[in-house]
């Protein structure tokens, strides 16, 4: 599973710094997927409030980037307009600016917060964007990897993005601190994927990072080697613990200010083919 080409990449935005960062941060990946941009604002109040607004930025993307860039104007709740939007249109790729207004944290009676509930629920791979500072491409993509069935389905859109960018791919793989056992069950997984992506012709290395706080350590890993992206499974099916708690991946959205790819898990018998392929 790769982001698809020929189709439509979605971008909220509210005309905040990272929102048009998230504009141009998207541009070179477009034009890689062949793909449309849409530029879409979201108020709760009317579907065409900043209109003229949302019509600039829409036609000064398109003199910058060379992109085809449609406008859109929507009434409603961001997140769920977000999704639906995306559904309806196929897009293959959601870019989500977050600023220090983003939820996370939950409560028994909240229903789910609006972020985690957004990304639990998108119908495509979402790209989440904290920083105020555009980076040029993705020369260092940060991949965590663990035991999970789902660990190795963010192998491809690595493998892609890799490809698109000519970048490295860093795999991360978290325990407890001491965890031999773990980490002696790891090894011949990730060796196999070291080897899949080598035979892609992409350059690879990998590090174990031991750590009682996987998100924070994921984090650092990023920062201190000048990645670019960090790439994971969204997940899906949420117990009531991982609502209330929270759950490793969403911790990473909240805390990077490096963007984020958080891509929806595989059905499972779609991972036979990749299998054999390593």
């Amino acid at each position: 599973m790769i982001i698809k080409e020929n189709q439509s990449i979605l971008i909220p935005v509210d005309f905040s710094k990272q929102s048009y960062i998230a504009v141009k941060q998207i541009y070179n990946l477009a034009k890689f997927t062949k793909s449309k941009l849409i530029l879409m604002h979201v108020s709760l109040n009317s579907d065409s409030e900043r209109k003229s607004d949302l019509d600039s930025l829409a036609q000064a993307t398109r003199d910058e980037s060379g992109l085809t860039v449609e406008a859109l104007g929507m009434k409603g709740d961001v997140y769920e307009v977000t999704n639906k939007v995306a559904e309806d249109f196929k897009c293959s790729l959601i870019v989500m600016a977050l600023d220090e207004n983003a939820k996370f944290k939950t409560s028994l009676f909240g229903g789910g917060t609006p972020v985690v509930k957004f990304l639990t629920t998108a119908p495509c791979p979402v790209i989440t964007i904290r920083s105020s500072e555009k980076r040029e491409g993705f020369k260092n993509i940060v991949m965590p990897f663990d035991l999970t069935p789902e660990s190795r389905e963010k192998v491809s859109f690595a493998v892609q993005l890799a490809h698109y960018f000519k970048a490295d791919i860093r795999i991360v793989s978290v325990f407890k601190p001491n965890d031999d056992e773990y980490e002696n069950k790891l090894l011949p997984y990730l060796q196999q994927v070291k080897k899949f992506i080598k035979q892609e012709g992409v350059h690879c290395t990998n590090r174990s990072l031991p750590s009682t706080k996987p998100a924070e350590a994921i984090i650092e890993y990023a920062v201190k080697n000048d990645c670019d992206l960090i790439i994971q499974i969204n997940q899906k099916d949420l117990s009531l613990a991982d609502k209330i708690n929270g759950i490793i991946g969403h911790k990473v959205v909240e805390l990077s200010p490096i963007p984020v790819l958080n891509v929806p898990p595989m059905k499972r018998e779609s991972m036979s083919h990749f299998s054999s392929g390593m």
